[in-house]
């Protein structure tokens, strides 16, 4: 008995001196037989493979060029079309566990969260670099500044960088002239403060003298299309020679106008699996649709959409990058929905399905600085795809067609 307790005691000190087992890995997840539109300029890929290894893609192209390693779990998408996630750049979350599962469940697989999100979403943002993540990652911008004087613009964006902000968001508009707009002197304070401590700025605006001049003061991103009046030359000329991109939001003004009845989509399926059910139900509220009637700055939002949508093929036209954006997150903003209807609203304003689709994965990556990571489906980025059950570039409202959405190779709950 005394040998045995030795032994067991040497045993004990024998695995408390050995090194540390690594971490263990995930599972190589290889997905097989769907056609590939990986977000890059090359040709779909029919019959295509796809390697997953700890959350991130390692080989991506022909079956007969990829070799499949031992043991890895096999996915057949036979049938299928495989795109990268969708990457919201204008969008909003408030409540992390339910909204990044809801964007998650309809493609959308990044947010940019312009403005108001609290401790949860910045931890939810923290989190989320690891393989196990299984819903839409998020980025944040922490609260919409809102100050006064230049020194309170210095002290706000101080504060905000602080806290480890991916964006500042301000808004210079005057809400058609219900409010006060922010000065220039105040703007062009916060855009300053920003750049000297490595932050970019996002800008809202509704008015084409307001991007002139944000963008004279040095803003990185416009949050909204131009919605007064056509682009003109300068405005295109001044986007490009500064590399901006612009988010049009086309679905904001949507939103602001279409439950003066209750909406066709309400009836969509879709839309219902994973719809806010009290928004539902405020959207067909008869006297909330008499009142949305009545409204006039409903009336003039709607003008505004036909102004943005004429704004979206005149910016893309001249060259500028436009990054698929929605405003969603706000009641009556259906998140996750409402981003396969911006895209359907960029095709009907003159691009094409592929390019909405670009506007909507490497471009907005690109847009937004993550495209080391996400935006397409190159090795060494996330595995982050939708699988449809029809091709989005023949026919865009394919991308409702949802058979399932992974998130770092993990299938989301939908």
């Amino acid at each position: 008995m005394t040998n045995f307790r030795f032994a067991v005691l040497g045993l004990l000190v024998l695995l408390a001196c050995a090194p540390a087992a690594p971490a263990s890995q995930s599972p190589t997840k290889v997905f097989t037989g769907a056609t590939l539109i990986d977000g890059t300029e090359r040709t779909p890929v029919t019959n295509a493979t796809i390697v997953v290894q700890n959350g991130r893609v390692v080989a991506a192209g022909p079956a007969r060029s990829i070799t499949i390693p031992a043991g890895a779990e096999r996915i057949a998408l036979d049938g299928k079309t495989v795109m990268p996630g969708l990457i919201n750049t204008h969008g909003h979350v408030t409540d992390a566990n339910r909204d990044l599962r809801v964007y998650a469940a309809y493609g959308t697989t990044t947010i940019f969260s312009l403005g108001d999100e609290g401790p949860e979403v910045f931890a939810a943002r923290d989190m989320q670099a690891t393989p196990a993540h299984a819903r839409a990652r998020v980025f944040v911008s922490g609260p919409v500044l809102a100050p006064r004087t230049p020194d309170e613009a210095r002290a706000q964006v101080a504060a905000a960088v602080a806290r480890k902000v991916d964006f500042i968001k301000i808004r210079v508009d005057d809400n058609l002239g219900t409010t006060q707009k922010m000065p220039p002197e105040v703007y062009r304070a916060v855009i300053d403060e920003a750049h000297r401590l490595g932050t970019r700025v996002a800008v809202h605006l509704f008015y084409l003298a307001d991007a002139k001049a944000v963008l004279a003061a040095g803003a990185d991103f416009i949050a909204h299309s131009v919605r007064d009046t056509d682009v003109d030359a300068d405005l295109i000329a001044t986007l490009k020679a500064r590399n901006v991109c612009l988010s049009p939001t086309l679905m904001r003004e949507v939103s602001t106008f279409v439950y003066e009845s209750t909406p066709a989509f309400f009836a969509d399926s879709l839309f219902m699996a994973h719809a806010n059910t009290t928004w539902v139900a405020m959207g067909k509220d008869p006297a909330r649709q008499a009142a949305t009637r009545a409204s006039s700055s409903a009336q003039r939002y709607k003008v505004a959409l036909d102004v943005a949508s004429r704004n979206v093929k005149r910016l893309f036209d001249g060259g500028v990058t436009i990054a698929m954006g929605t405003d969603t997150g706000p009641t009556g903003r259906f998140q996750g929905y409402f981003e396969l209807m911006e895209l359907e609203l960029l095709v009907k304003a003159g691009l094409t399905p592929k390019q909405a689709l670009t506007a909507a994965t490497r471009d907005a990556a690109r847009c937004m600085k993550v495209e080391r990571d996400l935006g397409t489906l190159e090795p060494g980025r996330w595995a982050d795809f939708v699988v449809l059950d029809a091709n989005p570039l023949l026919d865009i409202g394919n991308v409702r067609r949802i058979s399932s959405v992974w998130v770092a190779g993990n299938a989301v709950a939908r």
